[in-house]
């Protein structure tokens, strides 16, 4: 059911005013190292993840659109953003420590299925055993393995995690693909490929979310041909300090003020309900046109970091806490409900990876056990 909204106008902008000054007062100076250091990415995952939940609440969960817009406008620039991200990180860590193919999947898989599966039952429990709703065998199968081939918000079991499918197809693929000399080459590659199976071989069985995956296939490829390019420029830290020197400090920060416009300018005019082209090439634009603003700034927003630490397992458990089990909204402003939520979320996200870590650490002990 969605939720009914009293003067969205007002409740946006008491909570963008909230939310703006806690972000404001979590800026710090960030020193350049490096072009995108972890923590960098980090900070970027956070804006995605409270794109992709502003825009869930604001198109999706209230009855009201004014509602948190134009912050709600950004979903797909956030799940680009995700893959963009995803594509850079696993070619950087390639480059650095090459790994055979079963390596690779023992290392990436865990970290993907582990926050995954913990979701999946717990979700699962609360469905059955407070809302008695049932599941079939054969849904329940191609769960574990991570197989969703739907992606309606209010029919399905958690329609956000079509793109854990999405992504564990670049995954299955990159170990094989990937070549450390000409990573480059290894994006073309990935994006043939992804190409070739959404608009030429379409199988009927992505024929559900077919749609979505149009619209975020080069997002994985190109952040892996931006590894290669970001490989081969020159020292940040000495870039950045050049441009920490008079004139050029002024012209810095107007280049960060078009970027941001240009960022502004593609999720406003998303090409939402055009073709899937257009769609995606405005999403890619706001994507590149907002890792180049965060690589060049000096200051490091520590929220969107925070948000970023915990933004994989905020994804997996956002929608079904907010749709099915909504604690907040029935009940209060809708403005102090999106900041309860953002909250919540960062607290599910903490535990969820204590969980993981205390279950991972007890496995470790356990077969140190054995081997002795």
């Amino acid at each position: 059911m969605l939720i009914s909204i009293n003067n969205p106008i007002a409740q946006t902008w008491i909570f963008g005013v909230i939310f703006f000054a806690v972000l404001l007062f979590s800026a710090r100076r960030r020193k350049i190292t490096e072009w995108f250091p972890i923590s960098l990415t980090t900070e970027l995952k956070g804006l995605a993840i409270v794109m992709i939940v502003l825009s869930h609440i604001g198109y999706f969960l209230v009855n009201d659109h004014r509602f948190l817009w134009p912050l709600s406008v950004a979903a797909g620039v956030g799940v680009n953003l995700f893959l963009f991200l995803s594509g850079y990180g696993l070619a950087v860590g390639s480059q650095r420590a090459e790994m055979s193919p079963w390596q690779f999947y023992k290392k990436r898989f865990g970290k993907l299925f582990r926050p995954f599966w913990l979701v999946l039952i717990i979700i699962l429990a609360l469905d059955v055993f407070v809302l008695k709703m049932n599941y079939s065998w054969d849904f329940l199968v191609k769960a574990v393995v991570g197989i969703f081939t739907h992606a309606d918000l209010y029919q399905d079991f958690n329609s956000p995690f079509w793109y854990f499918t999405f992504i564990i197809g670049y995954y299955l693929l990159f170990p094989w693909v990937f070549c450390r000399k000409r990573s480059w080459l290894s994006a073309i590659i990935l994006y043939a490929l992804g190409y070739g199976l959404v608009y030429c071989w379409s199988p009927a069985v992505l024929d559900n979310v077919i749609h979505l995956y149009r619209i975020h296939i080069i997002a994985f490829p190109l952040g892996v041909l931006a590894a290669w390019f970001v490989m081969k420029l020159p020292s940040a830290a000495v870039i950045a300090e050049k441009w920490s020197l008079g004139w050029r400090q002024a012209a810095r920060w107007l280049v960060i003020a078009g970027l941001l416009a240009v960022f502004i300018y593609a999720n406003v005019h998303s090409g939402v309900g055009q073709s899937p082209q257009m769609e995606e090439l405005m999403s890619i634009l706001a994507v590149l046109a907002i890792c180049l603003a965060f690589a060049f700034k000096r200051i490091e927003f520590r929220l969107f970091t925070l948000f970023g630490i915990y933004s994989y397992e905020i994804y997996l458990w956002h929608w079904p806490l907010m749709y099915r089990y909504d604690i907040f909204y029935s009940w209060l402003p809708a403005w102090l409900a999106t900041i309860l939520y953002l909250a919540l979320f960062i607290g599910v996200g903490f535990l969820g990876q204590k969980v993981i870590g205390l279950l991972s650490r007890k496995k470790t002990i356990a077969g140190g056990e054995e081997k002795k």
